[in-house]
């Protein structure tokens, strides 16, 4: 909601940047979108290399006594 108010002031002070930015937006978006699923991919080998390191202390730490 901040975000279109802050469009709208845009739009208001100086409409052919708030138009330019409105256009430009989608194209930004869609070149950034491999770099995400690349940063996913990444981040998901992580936590498997996190798991696999902590496996051994998950399974001599055993199960907590209550």
């Amino acid at each position: 909601m901040l975000t279109f108010v802050l469009w709208l002031l845009l739009l208001v002070f100086c409409w052919p940047l708030a138009l330019l930015a409105l256009v430009l937006y989608p194209l930004v978006w869609l070149l950034l979108l491999p770099f995400r699923l690349l940063g996913l991919a990444v981040e998901g080998v992580f936590e498997l290399l996190r798991g696999i390191i902590l496996l051994p202390a998950r399974v001599l730490r055993g199960r907590p006594v209550a």
